[in-house]
């Protein structure tokens, strides 16, 4: 089952060209929100489902949980690496596998450095893991599921009027997320909605919210064990009560590693499928390469610092009614203002 919804989510994503990465990049650079829009209402539907759910701790009689976590200097570094990598990589957690799935080969190498650089932050966590931190806050705990809702949804609303303004503003029109899509592609504004369902389904099926980035340490460590280079069984990351098993059990048991599989075949299907496979890598090469490298280590490294990327630090974070998911949206859009400029000295993405 888990394995069918990475199949969905990733056609969503390829399919509605659901972008964080372009979405920012398009609000700071032309002033243009159609993503960023699709983004919130994405969030607010989320929430909308998670935080009911997340109150009665079931649905249909299984058990479900959110992401609440402490905020800190890591969170707050790993963020900010996070939104600053995005923009060099040419995508996040999630538009880094569905691109990879539809055939761009630059997102191959983004991967690669995710991986390497989500290792080395796990290899050194005894650095930052002991970094200070606030305690977890939980919303719904202090002002009750139906406020925290109403309150999500009111912020995600009034944001939302806020990126439309400004786009009439700076056009004089403003692009729409629904309606007739382009030929080949779903409409933002049906992506988010889809997402938002597919997303709700792996709350139930997994009992938690979807994650991408925690399978990417994994993945590294396993192929250092592999090759007898260390022992990752050791480091402090993989000590932790809560991830030992996963370190353990085989690859093919670990939910989030199906659903990244997922994505990525989803993607390539509904690429050959609608003939929307991504455009040919034909150059320049140096620049794009190490722009790829160098923003997918930073991606890797922050993800695992700050308890995760787009979905399941921002996303996951403020659908668990989780203060730190809005700490971690704030932090990381403040990287990829600073990431721009470093991405124009690589050539245009």
């Amino acid at each position: 089952m888990l394995l069918g919804l990475g199949l969905v989510l990733g056609a969503v994503l390829w399919g509605a060209a659901f972008s964080f990465a372009a979405a920012w990049r398009a609000v700071l650079e032309q002033r243009r929100t159609a993503g960023l829009r699709a983004q919130f209402l994405l969030a607010a539907g989320t929430a909308a489902m998670f935080l009911p759910a997340l109150a009665a701790g079931q649905v249909l009689g299984q058990p479900v949980r959110g992401f609440v976590f402490p905020m800190g200097y890591a969170l707050a570094a790993g963020a900010f690496m996070f939104g600053f990598g995005m923009q060099l990589g040419g995508g996040c957690g999630s538009g880094t596998l569905a691109a990879a799935g539809a055939g761009a080969g630059r997102s191959w190498l983004t991967l690669a450095g995710f991986v390497g650089g989500a290792t080395f932050a796990a290899r050194t966590s005894e650095i930052w893991a002991v970094w200070p931190m606030l305690p977890a806050v939980s919303l719904p705990a202090r002002f009750g599921t139906l406020a925290t809702v109403a309150g999500v949804l009111a912020v995600f609303g009034l944001l939302y009027g806020l990126a439309w303004w400004v786009e009439r503003r700076r056009h004089g029109a403003v692009v729409p997320i629904h309606g007739p899509a382009v030929p080949g592609r779903m409409s933002l504004g049906a992506g988010a909605v889809a997402l938002s369902l597919a997303g709700f389904a792996t709350l139930v099926v997994a009992g938690r919210p979807w994650t991408i980035t925690a399978a990417f340490p994994l993945w590294g460590s396993r192929a250092i064990a592999w090759t007898g280079a260390d022992d990752p069984a050791f480091w402090r990351y993989w000590e932790e009560p809560t991830r030992v098993e996963t370190f353990l059990n085989p690859l093919a048991s670990n939910a989030t590693t199906v659903m990244d599989i997922g994505v990525i075949a989803g993607s390539s299907l509904i690429a050959w499928g609608w003939r929307r496979r991504a455009e040919p890598w034909r150059g320049p090469w140096v620049g794009p390469a190490v722009a790829a490298l160098l923003g997918g280590t930073l991606m890797g490294a922050g993800a695992v610092m700050a308890t995760g990327c787009n979905i399941s630090g921002f996303l996951a974070g403020v659908a668990s009614g989780s203060l730190h998911g809005w700490v971690w949206f704030g932090v990381a859009f403040c990287g990829t203002a600073a990431g721009l400029p470093a991405r124009r000295l690589f050539g245009p993405r």
